[in-house]
């Protein structure tokens, strides 16, 4: 089986302690896949070696693959800069720049080498319309992405993302700081997004993940106990430490 995304054995230290052991997975193409376990468990470490954010941390060293579209991202003649683009990353905090809703759109495609005005507003006007916040903000393009509600804000860094055509894009805990209706229009946008990307998520909310995921693979102490369908995760797990913690008796 071809996956759009897949990691083999892989293995993650920061210095001596190793936090990841023995990864392998396969990402489908076109799918949600949630993460799920209890803080600490290496969750996000492994969404951030996706697209290379651990890079900046120093005393770190990884061992296995990371393959996207069956190339390793971390071979030497890989562009770093080229794994973001195709790979980008929301954050668990909203963070816009302190600049315009329209800059902050543009930030990605200019650092690409687009200046083009009316190229600039093409991409900034369908990015908004993929992250449903065309219509809120379309007569304030010029205020700054700071002053919006905090899920307009989420919203704004994901059409930030798509503003550089990835083909995956990752989010840590996209919703942990919005109130419950803002959660549903992530959610809601997820789903329309996975049309066009490839999604996956960190999360600790039971009941986000069985609703927006296809696939679900559960962490603990740094490995990945569990990985299967959605619904198979959530009524049959196979393992009874995903069975303990999906219902509650830990985490």
């Amino acid at each position: 089986m071809e996956f759009k995304m897949q990691t083999r054995k892989l293995e993650f230290y920061y210095g001596k302690v190793r936090a990841l052991s023995k990864i392998t997975m396969g990402i489908e193409e076109h799918q949600i896949t949630a993460l799920i376990g209890p803080s600490g468990c290496g969750k996000t470490t492994f969404l951030r070696l996706l697209n290379r954010m651990n890079d900046v941390i120093s005393g770190t060293h990884l061992a296995g693959d990371v393959l996207l579209d069956g190339q390793n991202i971390y071979a030497p003649q890989v562009d770093v800069v080229e794994v973001r683009k195709r790979v980008g990353m929301v954050f668990q905090q909203p963070n816009p720049f302190p600049k315009s809703i329209y800059a902050n759109v543009a930030f990605g495609p200019r650092m690409l080498g687009l200046n083009n005005k009316a190229k600039l507003d093409e991409v900034v006007e369908r990015s908004l319309r993929a992250a449903a916040l065309w219509d809120e903000v379309k007569d304030n393009l010029g205020k700054s992405g700071m002053l919006l509600s905090g899920g307009q804000q989420q919203r704004l860094c994901i059409a930030r993302v798509l503003a550089v055509e990835p083909e995956v894009i990752l989010m840590d805990e996209p919703c942990s700081a919005l109130d419950p209706l803002s959660t549903l229009r992530i959610e809601e946008l997820m789903r329309d997004l996975k049309t066009n990307y490839t999604i996956i998520i960190v999360t600790h909310n039971m009941q986000q993940a069985a609703r927006v995921s296809e696939w679900t693979g559960f962490f603990l102490l740094g490995e990945l106990v569990e990985y299967n369908k959605t619904g198979e995760i959530f009524q049959r797990p196979k393992d009874k430490k995903t069975e303990d913690y999906i219902t509650g008796r830990f985490g």
